[in-house]
């Protein structure tokens, strides 16, 4: 199991944009087969900073969703919404592998 964690760097009091991308993704993530965990966006401290995450098999079960994802309206409707109103400044995203799991493949007995 690998968890992507996206890191967004947001336009300061846009929120609210950043609130309507994040239920567009919260349907949109499920619905092509990722196991979405959620988005946080800022609460208290950091106007600028939020994360998505979610859960996939493995790197190949991503590339299956990711191409799903741009395949899917709901998917298409996101992009489009974050390209025109601007509100992410930049998104970088990283794959975890979580090792506290008794069960995880690198730890051997």
């Amino acid at each position: 199991m690998i968890t992507c964690f996206i890191r967004y760097d947001l336009e300061p009091f846009r929120q609210a944009e950043f609130t309507t991308y994040a239920r567009m993704w919260g349907q949109a993530i499920p619905a092509c087969g990722a196991d979405l965990i959620g988005y946080f966006g800022p609460h208290e401290g950091s106007l600028t900073t939020a994360y998505g995450v979610y859960t996939l098999e493995n790197l190949a079960a991503y590339e299956a969703y990711r191409a799903r994802l741009k395949a899917s309206e709901a998917g298409r409707e996101a992009y489009e919404f974050a390209r025109r109103e601007r509100f992410i400044r930049r998104e970088d995203r990283i794959f975890l592998t979580n090792l506290s799991e008794p069960h995880s493949a690198l730890i051997r007995p």
